[in-house]
């Protein structure tokens, strides 16, 4: 199974993500398609999520480089600072958990999960 990426493209998204996450919690992605670093941080993603046993988990994926605005917006409404790549875990309307660059580990988030 390869990894269910839910494109973000519209600043509007981050209030149904808002309201998800009140459901089931959700991940956000943000990736630089022109970082070596950001590429292998996925990739890494990509390999895990099979073994992750997150099913009940919807991961959204950002482009950074095409969708700019959506990064700040998201800054803003969780109160996290933009990092490049980062991994959010988003519950209960909130940003619960977040890593970047080689920090991100699906196992981090399966942990934080409530």
């Amino acid at each position: 199974m390869s990894t269910p990426w839910q494109p973000l493209t519209e600043t509007e998204q981050l209030t149904d993500i808002v309201r998800e996450s009140h459901e089931h919690p959700v991940l956000i992605f943000k990736h630089s398609t022109s970082c070596s670093i950001s590429a292998a941080a996925k990739s890494k993603l990509e390999r895990q999520w099979p073994e992750a046993n997150l099913a009940d988990v919807k991961i959204y994926y950002l482009d950074l480089l095409r969708y700019r605005p959506i990064s700040a917006e998201i800054a803003t409404k969780f109160s996290i600072r933009h990092e490049s790549p980062q991994l959010l875990l988003i519950q209960d309307g909130e940003c619960r958990f977040d890593a970047s660059h080689m920090s991100i580990r699906l196992s981090d988030v399966k942990s934080q999960i409530t």
